[in-house]
């Protein structure tokens, strides 16, 4: 009974730690891009696009450049997001 809520106790402190990890928006993949709320696989597919064409984002605003991302989903964004520049 001890090992099993031990187990518990790690299992949760992991996810909440990954849970609390923001994702790179400028080196993410699509697959992580899908994780953060709001943006299904056509949007992480635009915003690699649009990185790869226009560089990597300064501020996590700049996100509104592309298509369907909107300062609504920008805001739903910031706890959940970074863009860290590779410079």
């Amino acid at each position: 009974m001890k090992t099993t809520i031990l187990i518990l106790v790690l299992m949760t402190g992991f996810f909440a730690t990954a849970a609390l990890a923001a994702v790179n928006v400028n080196t993410a993949g699509a697959d992580m891009l899908e994780q953060l709320s709001g943006i299904g696989p056509a949007k992480a597919d635009a915003i690699i696009e649009d990185r790869e064409e226009n560089g990597d984002y300064q501020k996590l605003d700049e996100m509104t450049r592309v298509s369907g991302i909107g300062s609504k989903t920008v805001d739903g964004l910031r706890d959940e997001a970074t863009v860290t520049t590779s410079q």
